[in-house]
């Protein structure tokens, strides 16, 4: 279902068969290299950039394949953005952030951590003034331990004039025709990003579309199609880590895990000015850079097109994923304990579904 990601971007057809760092031949940007990106086991393929006017990103879009859209000026009045300036105009509101005692932020569920009363969240969330968290991230910066602060906070009307400001100014007119044109559903945030280098959001999924507008530093964007869900073993749907996968890429357990063996990611790099459209239900990992400095980023959720009245065979990959999350929500719901959901379904195919089976 990738195909058009691999040819568009007309490179060596075996980039990536290495390993990652592959994946760049021929596209460096002179601000960051190879030894700022993690290593991994997979092999990845470069995903295209191009200028937003180019027809082969249209395509790309249309058919809900991710790229780099190099010149949309969507967030360009966001690019003097740095942390003095967002200290002194984003105002006085509170702010989530979040702290892990490493570099991961494996987000979870609050909502959902009754139904687990094992689970031990891996990062905590707390509500603090912007000002507290830019102290709290320089003297972790200065401290060098291995706990990272990340801020996630939705643009709301507590921030100051100056940003308002800006945020009118962003290429609304752009983006709002891409909504049109694909009949997508309404603007349901714009979240701001800002995290310290080195930090890592494990791969996970979206129910939604998504322009990635990178504002300031470099984030290293691994994706990975619907039809490799099967390979990435996410939580289960009542699980506070839903949509997340269950895999360490850093350290990944292949004996509980085998099918990751079989992952291939799409890779790219974003910097400031860049706009990454991730299409709903595609993976994404996303790492900022080692010796990479304090990332900003704005996100744009867009809700997907109405499910069409008549539905066409075969069922596309994002298709078959949004059918097994309602069947795993209906069968929680019908039993009353989401704990009995996953032995219900091992009883219905063992034994009966096997290749053999005649």
């Amino acid at each position: 279902m990738a195909a058009a990601a691999a040819t568009v971007f007309e490179n060596d057809p075996t980039a990536g068969e290495e390993g990652s760092a592959e994946a760049f031949s021929g596209v460096h940007n002179p601000t960051w290299n190879e030894s700022q990106l993690r290593k991994y086991s997979f092999p990845t393929r470069p995903i295209p950039r191009l200028s937003h006017t180019d027809p082969r990103a249209e395509i790309l879009i249309n058919n809900e394949e991710p790229v780099v859209l190099t010149d949309t000026n969507l967030v360009y009045p966001a690019l003097k953005w740095d942390v003095p300036y967002l200290k002194e105009n984003i105002g006085s509101g509170d702010f989530s952030v979040y702290i892990a005692e490493n570099h991961k932020f494996l987000y979870y569920d609050e909502k959902k951590m009754v139904n687990f009363e094992n689970f031990v969240p891996k990062s905590r969330r707390i509500e603090m003034k912007f000002s507290e968290f830019v102290e709290k991230m320089h003297n972790m910066q200065e401290e060098g331990g291995d706990e990272r602060v990340y801020l996630q906070q939705t643009l709301n009307d507590t921030v100051g004039r100056n940003i308002v400001v800006d945020f009118l100014g962003f290429n609304w007119n752009w983006i709002n025709k891409q909504q049109s044109k694909r009949n997508w559903g309404q603007l349901t945030s714009n979240l701001l990003l800002i995290g310290m280098e080195g930090n890592v959001t494990p791969a996970h999924y979206d129910e939604q579309q998504n322009f990635f507008a990178q504002i300031k530093g470099h984030k290293r964007c691994i994706l990975f199609p619907p039809d490799q869900f099967e390979c990435l073993y996410p939580f289960p749907v009542h699980h506070p880590c839903d949509r997340q996968s269950q895999v360490d890429f850093e350290n990944p357990d292949f004996e509980r895990f085998p099918r990751f063996k079989n992952v291939v990611g799409y890779e790219t790099v974003v910097g400031p000015g860049d706009v990454l459209y991730i299409p709903m239900y595609w993976w994404h990992h996303i790492e900022s850079l080692l010796s990479g400095g304090v990332t900003i980023t704005v996100n744009f959720w867009y809700k997907g097109a109405p499910t069409p009245k008549r539905i066409e065979y075969p069922l596309r990959a994002h298709q078959k994923v949004a059918i097994m999350r309602n069947i795993e929500k209906m069968l929680g719901e019908a039993l009353g304990d989401p704990r009995e959901v996953g032995p219900l379904l091992n009883m219905m195919i063992k034994g009966r579904y096997d290749p053999g089976c005649s």
